[in-house]
C-alpha cells in the first residue's frame, strides 16, 4: 500500500521526537513553568504563630494524655489575622506536586505533536496530490480526540465520588438537560441549522444498501434514521455532562481575569475569548450568518460576496483563529485561578472566629496544587474544538484556500482515506498480489460507504455542538458566580 512512505516517515520521525525531545523541551511545561505564572506559598506554621502572637510553648494542662501519649489541640488563630501570602514564580519542581500534571502534559505534547504531522501531512498532500495512500493524519487527530475525552472523563469520575457539594446532581442535571437540547436541535429543520446531517446519513444508508445488494443481501439500511439521531442524542449529553465544569470554571476565571486586567484592549480580548463559541455557534445557523454573508441584501439587489465554498473555508479559519486566541489567554485565566488563594484569604478576614493553622494551610495550598486540573479543563475542550475542525477539513474534502471553484461534485470522488484500485499491482508472488487486492477492494468500499457528505454532517454538527455546550455551561456558569453566589 501506498502508506509506506512520506506519512510513515513522518509519523516515525514525530514518534522519535516525542520519546527523545519533549521531555525535556515541553510545551505543557513551558506554559507554566515560563515564569509569568506566580502562585502563592501557604505560611508556615511558625508564621501563624508570630503573626497570631503567640509563642513556641512547651507542655501545657490542657494537653491530654492518650494511651501514654501526649495529645495536643491544634492551634488556631482569629480569621482576621494580619496575613499577607507571598508569590513566585512556578519552577520545574513545583510541578512534581500538581495533581494530574503527568496527563496534563501528555495531552499537550501529544497534540502539538499530531498538529505538527497534520500540517505536514496537508503540504505533503498539496504538493504531491497523491491518490493512492491513507491520509494518515487522521488517525493522530482521533488519538487527539480520544484522549481529550478520556481526561474530561478521568475529571468527571472525581466530581462523582464526592458525596457532598452537589457536584454529582449537577453532572446529571445538565447530562438530561444536554440530551433533550440535542433531541430538540436534531428535528430542526436544515432551514435554519445547515449541517448537512440529513443529507449525509441519507447518502451513508443508500450507499450501504447497494453495497449489501452486490454481496447478494437485503436490507433496508444499516440503522434507522430515528436510531441514528438516538445514539448521536446519547453521545451529545455524554460530551455535554464532560463540559459542564469546565464551562463553569471557565465563567470564573473570565470574571476574576477580568478584575485583573488593566488593559482596555486585554479586556476587549477576553470578551471575545468568552464569547467565542457564541461566535462558532452562529456560523451554522443559516439565517443569521450564511444567508446574509453569501448574499447580503443592498438596496433592492442582493450581491453575492463569495461561493458556499469560500464560506465554508472561511468558517474553519474562524474557528483556528478562535481557538488560537483562547491558547494566547491561557496565561490570563490561569493567573486568575491562582489568585484565589488570596482571595479566599481575605475573604476569610471578613469573617469572625478562629480558624486552625492547618486548614488554613490546606485551603491555600489547595489552590496551587489543582492548577493541572485547571489547566485541563480549559486546555481539552479547546483541543475537542481544534481537531473536529481539522477532521471536518480533511474528512468533509473542504479546502484551506480561498476560491470559487465550487467542490461539490468532488464529495464522493476524491476521499481522503484511500483510492479504490491500483492500477498496477507488484508481479512477485500471486498471494500477495490477491491479498493486496482484497484489501484495496475493501477500503475501496468503505469508501463508497462512509463519504464526505456524511462526515461534513457528523462533524460540522459535533463541532457546532461542542461549542454550544461550552458556551451554555459558561453562560450559566456566569450567571451562578455574578448572582446566585451574590445573593
Amino acid at each position: 500500500m501506498g502508506v509506506i512512505g512520506v506519512q510513515l516517515v513522518v509519523t516515525m520521525v514525530m514518534a522519535s521526537v516525542m520519546q527523545k525531545i519533549l521531555p525535556h523541551y515541553s510545551l505543557a511545561r513551558w506554559l507554566l513553568c515560563n515564569g509569568s505564572l506566580r502562585w502563592y506559598q501557604h505560611p508556615t506554621e511558625e508564621e501563624l504563630r508570630l503573626l497570631a502572637g503567640k509563642q513556641q510553648r512547651g507542655k501545657s494542662k490542657k494537653d491530654r494524655k492518650y494511651n501514654g501519649h501526649i495529645e495536643s489541640k491544634p492551634l488556631t488563630i482569629p480569621k482576621d489575622i494580619d496575613l499577607h501570602l507571598e508569590t513566585k514564580p512556578i519552577t520545574e519542581v513545583d510541578t512534581l506536586a500538581l495533581h494530574y500534571f503527568p496527563e496534563y502534559q501528555w495531552l499537550v505534547d501529544f497534540t502539538v505533536a499530531a498538529t505538527v504531522v497534520y500540517l505536514v501531512t496537508e503540504v505533503y498532500y498539496s504538493l504531491m496530490k497523491p491518490t493512492q495512500e491513507m491520509n494518515i493524519s487522521i488517525v493522530w487527530c482521533l488519538l487527539v480526540l480520544t484522549f481529550a475525552i478520556k481526561v474530561l472523563f478521568s475529571l468527571t469520575t472525581h466530581y462523582f465520588k464526592v458525596e457532598e457539594g452537589g457536584e454529582r446532581s449537577v453532572c446529571v442535571t445538565f447530562g438530561f438537560f444536554f440530551f433533550v437540547k440535542a433531541m430538540a436541535i436534531l428535528i430542526v429543520t436544515e432551514n435554519y441549522l445547515e449541517f448537512g446531517l440529513e443529507t449525509g446519513f441519507t447518502n451513508f444508508s443508500e450507499s450501504a444498501m447497494q453495497f449489501l445488494e452486490k454481496q447478494g443481501l437485503e436490507s433496508q439500511g444499516p440503522v434507522s434514521k430515528l436510531t441514528f439521531k438516538f445514539f448521536l442524542a446519547v453521545l451529545c449529553s455524554l460530551i455535554g455532562a464532560f463540559l459542564t465544569f469546565p464551562g463553569l470554571r471557565l465563567a470564573q476565571m473570565h470574571l476574576d481575569a477580568l478584575n485583573l486586567a488593566t488593559e482596555k484592549i486585554t479586556q476587549t480580548l477576553l470578551h471575545i475569548n468568552f464569547l467565542a463559541p457564541l461566535f462558532m455557534v452562529l456560523l451554522w445557523v443559516k439565517p443569521v450568518t450564511k444567508d446574509y454573508i453569501m448574499n447580503p441584501t443592498l438596496g433592492k439587489e442582493s450581491v453575492p460576496l463569495m461561493t458556499e465554498t469560500t464560506f465554508d473555508t472561511v468558517r474553519l479559519w474562524l474557528i483556528i483563529l478562535l481557538c488560537a486566541l483562547r491558547l494566547a489567554l491561557m496565561r490570563n485565566h490561569l493567573q486568575a485561578y491562582l489568585n484565589l488563594a488570596q482571595k479566599c484569604v481575605d475573604q476569610m478576614k471578613k469573617e469572625a472566629g478562629r480558624i486552625s493553622t492547618v486548614d488554613l494551610q490546606k485551603m491555600v495550598a489547595r489552590v496551587f496544587y489543582y492548577l493541572c486540573v485547571i489547566a485541563l479543563q480549559y486546555v481539552a475542550p479547546l483541543v475537542m474544538l481544534l481537531h473536529t475542525t481539522l477532521l471536518l477539513k480533511t474528512l468533509g474534502n473542504h479546502s484551506w484556500g480561498i476560491y470559487s471553484q465550487s467542490n461539490s461534485d468532488s464529495l464522493v470522488e476524491n476521499h481522503p482515506f484511500t483510492d479504490s484500485v491500483h492500477s498496477e499491482l507488484p508481479s512477485a508472488d500471486e498471494k500477495t498480489k490477491v491479498t493486496v487486492t482484497q484489501i484495496t477492494m475493501a477500503l475501496g468500499s468503505l469508501k463508497t460507504i462512509f463519504t464526505p457528505l456524511l462526515f461534513r454532517g457528523l462533524l460540522s454538527f459535533l463541532t457546532w455542538w461542542i461549542a454550544a455546550c461550552l458556551f451554555a455551561t459558561s453562560l450559566f456558569g456566569l450567571f451562578y458566580h455574578q448572582y446566585l453566589t451574590v445573593a
